[in-house]
C-alpha cells in the first residue's frame, strides 16, 4: 500500500479544502517569518498539480474560504489583528486565474445550490445565494431549498479505552489519544506515543488486527494533534510533519 499522492511543500500547511464536485484538493501554506501565503491545487483523481505556490496581490491577509464546482474562494481579513473576514476572490481551480473579486462581501456558508454571501456594509446581514462562477447574487437565501452540501468527508473518532486495548497496536499509546475510522474491511488508527524520549504521532491502517500500512506523521512534537487524517470518498488524506500531503486510495 503506497501513497497515490506524496507532495512536499516548502512552507507549513495551514488549511486544506476539498471541492467534492471536481475531486480537487486545495492547500494553503504560510510562511509567518516573511508574512507570505501560498495556494496550491491538486487533482485527487490523477494527482496532477494544477498550480502551486500561487500568490495573490494581498500577500498575507488572505486565506482559503471554500471551494465549489471548480472554483476556489479566498477571503481577505478586515485587519491584521482580527479574525473577521471581508472581501472575496474567486480563482479558477485548474489555472489559478482570478475570475472575480468583491471587496464588500463575505462568505456565510455553502449549499447544494452554491455559496451564501452577505454585504458587510449592511446590518443586520442579508443572506443571498450567489453564482460562484461570476460572484453575482441571484436571490435571497432559502433554507428549505438551499440545503447543506454533502462534502463526502469522514473524520476519525476517539476510541474508548476498551477499544484501544482490543486493537493489538504495535506501540503503547498515551491514554485517550487513539482516534480511529473504519472503512470497508480496514481500520485506520492514529495515536500519540513516547519513543526515544520524544512525543510522536503514528498512523496505522489495519486489517483483522494486522498492520498493512504505517507512517510516522509527526515526531518530537510539543502538543497533541488529534486531527491527523480524514477520508474523502475512498481516499485517506493526511499531513506528515505539517508540510507533506499524503493521499492513499483504499
Amino acid at each position: 500500500m503506497l501513497p497515490f499522492i506524496h507532495h512536499q511543500f516548502s512552507s507549513p500547511v495551514w488549511r486544506l479544502e476539498i471541492d467534492s464536485l471536481t475531486d480537487t484538493i486545495f492547500v494553503e501554506t504560510r510562511e509567518p517569518a516573511d508574512k507570505k501565503v501560498y495556494f496550491t491545487s491538486v487533482s485527487l483523481k490523477t494527482g496532477e498539480i494544477y498550480f502551486e505556490n500561487l500568490q495573490t496581490e494581498e500577500r498575507w491577509l488572505t486565506g482559503i474560504e471554500t471551494a465549489y464546482d471548480g472554483i476556489l474562494l479566498l477571503h481577505n481579513y478586515q485587519s491584521e489583528t482580527g479574525p473577521v473576514h471581508k472581501g472575496l476572490i474567486a480563482l479558477d481551480a485548474f489555472t489559478g486565474k482570478i475570475l472575480w473579486q468583491d471587496f464588500n462581501s463575505a462568505f456565510d456558508h455553502l449549499t447544494t445550490n452554491g455559496p451564501v454571501m452577505f454585504d458587510t456594509r449592511l446590518q443586520p446581514p442579508k443572506l443571498l445565494l450567489a453564482d460562484i462562477k461570476t460572484g453575482a447574487t441571484t436571490r435571497k437565501y432559502e433554507p428549505a431549498i438551499d440545503l447543506e452540501l454533502d462534502n463526502n468527508l469522514k473524520f476519525p473518532q476517539p476510541a474508548s479505552s476498551e477499544l484501544s486495548l482490543s486493537l493489538h497496536l504495535p506501540v503503547h499509546p498515551i491514554e485517550n489519544t487513539v482516534y480511529y475510522l473504519d472503512y470497508n474491511n480496514l481500520r485506520i488508527v492514529s495515536l500519540h506515543a513516547i519513543a526515544a524520549g520524544v512525543l510522536q504521532q503514528q498512523l496505522y491502517i489495519m486489517r483483522d488486527n494486522a498492520v498493512v500500512y504505517e507512517d510516522l506523521l509527526n515526531t518530537d512534537i510539543q502538543k497533541l494533534q488529534p486531527e491527523s487524517f480524514l477520508m474523502h470518498k475512498d481516499q485517506l488524506i493526511c499531513l506528515k510533519n505539517r508540510s507533506q500531503l499524503k493521499v492513499l486510495t483504499l
